[in-house]
């Protein structure tokens, strides 16, 4: 005998309140013992000074102002590129076979590894345009490693707004640019910023093409320019695990590293998060 409705319904609610259950003791057991084996190493010293005797002592002030520098730099790149390409794709191109074809190459885009847009950073940035071992070089790279995301989301946002706002506002004789740009863009900002939320956490948190287009492995001053050398918090945090003089020696250093990149994309994704709820209450969305 089958169970019957309220049954089933009972059972399927159940099973997703377990996986989320799951989901979020695996998140926050992973922050704890981060912050456990981490706090230790935090002080204003930490976060403010240079890193001395090869990373062993010191603080983590450069990879800070790094790594801030790059989600930066790749956010001014890859933001405006990436809402204008898929406005384009939403609202002006047609279903086509060049329009599937731009969109297939996205979504391959969109899962490609990034040592591979790395790679690409190097070829293209560091060498062809001889920008070098540099922020910009390492930005721009990230800003193509992010634009796929970009897209899509921004796309998903344009067409969750209802077409009943753009044919009440060409009804009014208003062009479809101005309608757009005054009433389909401010209904899907939400969307939008949930895009670049996930974008800053992957700019932040990558390491292959920032290695191969511009992170230096032991730089204890600030950059000076777009074109010097930098570190960064995940690149330095993988040095510090896997190629330091004296890893044991340095594992506290480590955690509070790793806490401190947490802490950085937990407070930007904080701020988007705020923005998008006041866009939210705005719209009354």
């Amino acid at each position: 005998m089958g169970l019957n409705a309220r049954t089933s319904e009972k059972i399927a609610f159940a099973l997703l309140r377990l996986a989320t259950l799951m989901v979020a003791g695996f998140v926050l057991f992973i922050l704890a013992y981060i912050v456990y084996n981490g706090y230790s190493v935090i002080s204003i010293e930490f976060l403010t000074e240079m890193p001395r005797r090869m990373m062993t002592q010191g603080g983590i002030y450069p990879a800070i102002v790094g790594t801030l520098t790059l989600i930066l730099g790749s956010m001014v790149v890859a933001l405006p590129m990436g809402i204008l390409a898929a406005i384009y794709l939403n609202e002006y191109a047609g279903e086509t076979r060049t329009t599937w074809l731009i969109e297939m190459a996205i979504n391959n885009l969109a899962g490609t590894p990034s040592v591979v847009f790395g790679l690409f950073g190097l070829a293209l940035f560091v060498k062809y345009f001889g920008f070098g071992p540099s922020i910009l070089s390492a930005s721009l790279t990230l800003s193509l490693l992010i634009i796929p995301v970009i897209i899509r989301s921004s796309q998903e946002a344009l067409i969750t707004v209802p077409k009943e706002y753009r044919e009440s506002s060409l009804a009014l004789g208003i062009s479809k640019w101005q309608t757009i740009r005054h009433v389909v863009l401010p209904a899907a900002i939400p969307g939008i910023v949930t895009g670049s939320i996930l974008s800053i956490g992957r700019v932040a948190g990558e390491t292959a093409p920032i290695l191969l287009t511009g992170a230096a492995y032991y730089l204890p001053r600030l950059p000076d320019s777009i074109y010097s050398q930098f570190m960064a918090l995940p690149y330095h945090l993988f040095v510090l695990a896997t190629a330091g003089t004296n890893i044991a020696q340095t594992r506290p250093l480590q955690y509070g590293t790793a806490l401190v990149l947490l802490m950085i994309v937990l407070g930007l994704n904080l701020i988007a998060v705020l923005i998008r709820r006041h866009y939210r209450q705005k719209l009354k969305i």
